[in-house]
């Protein structure tokens, strides 16, 4: 009878518990975001209003295109004076690189910690490359172009507190996206949702969610810091796609199928 008892408490008990633990993780993934917007605002303060270079480029010189958003460390620099790392840029104001990371992801990238204090001199001991990328579970939109097409035209992530009328209003969001080069034709995330399963970490990206495209919609809450501060959480139905651009200037997208594909941005921070 005792055996019996425990064990239909534990089997109300724990799915509460389950939910719990994600709540706690949500408002820690918020904190971070929180910390991620206060230290590049910090950066800027210093920098005469500018936030730092995105990272998130291929390439060298006068040809170089853009790349997924979720990049910490790029392949290469794509000019003198720039760094390849963020961490380069917001060492001195993030030191825990936990906090670049969505705890809701399945697990923390292993190198997490010792690339972010490798900065520029990132090199993953797995691998005999010289330069090594790291993607992470968060996006990262300050000083970044893609293109979203239509009359929309281009997105233009922010150079700056001050902002300007075709930037968007958000600097960094969580992951969302559709037909990464890793799970082709699957819709993929740093928050777990329906039906969803885990890709596993390379030496390049992390491990995120996700699940084939079907009938049924995606379930998912996700969150963005936004330049004033404050970070706010949108559905999975209030998004606009973007896709990454191989032109500098964002005006020519990725073909279908090839590259990190389509990433997901909150309808609201627009321009």
């Amino acid at each position: 009878m005792v055996i019996s008892i425990i064990s239909l408490l534990m089997a109300i008990l724990l799915p509460v518990l389950g939910k719990v633990r994600h709540q706690a993780r949500t408002m820690l993934g918020m904190k971070n975001q929180r910390e991620i917007v206060n230290g590049v605002t910090l950066f800027a303060a210093d920098n005469d209003g500018q936030y730092p270079e995105s990272v998130a480029t291929v390439g060298f010189g006068s040809h170089w295109n853009w790349s997924d958003p979720r990049k910490l460390t790029g392949n290469r620099t794509r000019a003198p004076g720039l760094y390849r790392a963020m961490s380069e840029y917001l060492r001195s104001y993030i030191k825990d690189a936990s906090i670049m990371f969505c705890p809701n992801a399945p697990r923390k990238y292993t190198y997490l910690q010792q690339s972010w204090d490798a900065g520029d001199d990132w090199d993953n001991p797995d691998t005999s490359f010289p330069f090594d990328p790291v993607g992470g579970t968060y996006c990262f939109y300050f000083n970044y172009i893609g293109f979203l097409g239509g009359r929309r035209g281009i997105f233009r992530g922010p150079q700056g507190p001050a902002g300007g009328p075709r930037e968007s209003k958000f600097l960094v969001t969580d992951y969302f996206g559709y037909d990464c080069w890793q799970s082709p034709n699957a819709y993929g995330s740093c928050e777990r949702f329906n039906g969803a399963s885990v890709v596993a970490e390379t030496w390049l990206l992390s491990a995120y969610w996700s699940r084939l495209k079907s009938d049924s919609p995606i379930d998912v809450k996700l969150r963005a810091g936004y330049t004033d501060g404050h970070v706010g959480s949108f559905k999975a139905s209030e998004v606009v796609p973007m896709r990454v651009s191989i032109t500098s200037d964002g005006s020519e997208p990725y073909p279908d199928g090839v590259g990190p594909g389509i990433f997901y941005l909150p309808e609201s921070g627009l321009h």
